[in-house]
């Protein structure tokens, strides 16, 4: 199997994994790893006592009372990731750019142009008497102050923002390396400093992608919309979905197909559905028998985090060859018993890694699958309470359920993904080590 696996897909997805702009995107993840395990670690450590309740009393008495104060850690790093990956992205794509192709193009320059361009599309922009307005909002549900939505933070420099970032780094590095071959830049003297130079080499670029970006922002507020807005208009239809063994399927596969190209699937989708499956989680406390409720997801179909990351998880901590791996699996284990698994998307990574992604999609699909059969077939009680979502493996299933067997089936569930994800994880860590040894790919 592993050796038809090698000629059918790594060949392709070498290929694939060749694309300048997956290798920015793949490089920017490697970069947020630091960032999201740091994030991951302190998110940990507030949601301990949510999951094991004898804990509340002593973190009362110690650690939340400086929560505001190690919570900013969190803030600084999952709160405003899309920001580190314009960055990252910006830079890697101009770097290769200026070594592949010997343009004189500055990788800082384009780091800083990307955010540039991210930033401009982070207010929320209205039409309002005839004129194009920041919109002011404060209620009870939201806090929109001169265009930014506040949560914790900036909203869409979080991960929701990722999507947005990424499409902003690659248009801004495609306009300054389009001027810099056009020659519409200004030059200085070669006894000019470097950082000098390399100011005024930016200016006009910098113009331009101020220009386009402002033109599509100010186009798409004609329309009534915004770059963010777009992206959950396909997926409304999902709030009709529910009940059904094919409806579980197309969310999971929304959520992943999100995941994969670098937005938070499971943030967006939730807003569609959160209203669902809390109307069938009470539905079922009435005698019926959803499947589709409460936690389903992480109490059954992606234990470990989103794509069912567990197991791979524990494989690679502890059987990987390469040493990226094992460090990475180690380093997101603790994360990962508490379905938390943005160190291992963004670090191994599996976002627009062509290795992985079929797994990624396949293994929540299947392990839903079969919590959907177990449920609908009433060999497991449906769900009727609401557990929280860090709970670890089989212990969510547990409470959500009131059901010794819903553990199981959880256990279970986290044996079939990282069955799915076995012989996928086997060819990329072999990749990884044969690049660590120097040792040549074969065709």
């Amino acid at each position: 199997m592993f050796n038809i696996l090698q000629k059918v897909l790594l060949k392709p997805m070498t290929k694939i994994a060749q694309y300048r702009i997956v290798r920015a995107i793949m490089a920017a993840g490697m970069a947020s790893i630091p960032f999201t395990i740091v994030g991951s670690m302190i998110l940990v450590l507030n949601i301990l006592p949510t999951v094991f309740h004898p804990l509340t009393g002593f973190f009362n008495a110690t650690f939340f009372k400086f929560s505001d104060l190690y919570m900013i850690a969190n803030t600084a790093t999952m709160g405003i990731l899309a920001m580190y990956f314009s960055l990252a992205i910006g830079f890697e794509l101009t770097r290769i750019i200026q070594t592949e192709d010997k343009l004189k193009v500055a990788p800082l320059n384009g780091a800083f142009l990307s955010l540039f361009a991210f930033f401009m599309c982070l207010p929320e922009l209205v039409m309002k008497g005839g004129k194009i307005v920041l919109l002011n909002s404060i209620t009870d549900n939201e806090k929109v102050i001169n265009g930014f939505r506040m949560t914790s933070t900036i909203d869409r420099i979080g991960t929701s923002g990722i999507f947005t970032a990424i499409i902003m780094a690659i248009l801004a590095v495609w306009l300054y390396t389009f001027c810099v071959k056009h020659n519409w830049t200004i030059k200085m003297p070669d006894a000019v400093p470097e950082g000098v130079s390399r100011s005024f080499t930016a200016l006009i670029p910098t113009f331009v992608i101020a220009f386009v970006v402002l033109a599509i922002n100010g186009g798409l507020v004609l329309l009534g919309t915004d770059i963010f807005k777009m992206i959950a208009i396909p997926f409304s239809f999902v709030t009709s979905m529910t009940n059904t063994w094919l409806g579980i399927m197309v969310i999971e596969f929304l959520i992943h197909a999100l995941w994969i190209v670098g937005i938070h699937g499971a943030n967006i989708i939730s807003a569609f559905i959160t209203p669902i499956f809390l109307a069938n989680m009470v539905s079922n406390s009435h005698g019926a028998n959803i499947p589709f409720a409460g936690e389903f997801n992480n109490s059954f179909a992606i234990l470990g985090g989103s794509g069912a990351t567990l197991g791979l998880c524990i494989f690679i901590a502890l059987l990987a060859r390469s040493e990226q791996l094992k460090v990475l699996g180690r380093a997101s284990i603790v994360p990962s018993l508490f379905n938390i698994n943005e160190p291992l998307i963004f670090g191994l990574p599996i976002v627009y890694n062509p290795y992985l992604a079929i797994p990624f999609f396949l293994a929540p699909m299947v392990t839903a699958s079969v919590a959907y059969a177990a449920i609908n077939f009433h060999f497991i009680r449906p769900i009727v309470i609401q557990a929280p979502w860090p709970s670890p493996a089989g212990i969510g299933a547990f409470i959500s359920t009131v059901d010794w067997r819903a553990s199981v089936l959880a256990i279970l569930c986290v044996i079939i993904a990282f069955l799915i994800y076995l012989p996928f994880i086997k060819i990329y860590d072999t990749k990884l080590y044969h690049d660590e040894q120097g040792i040549p790919t074969k065709s």
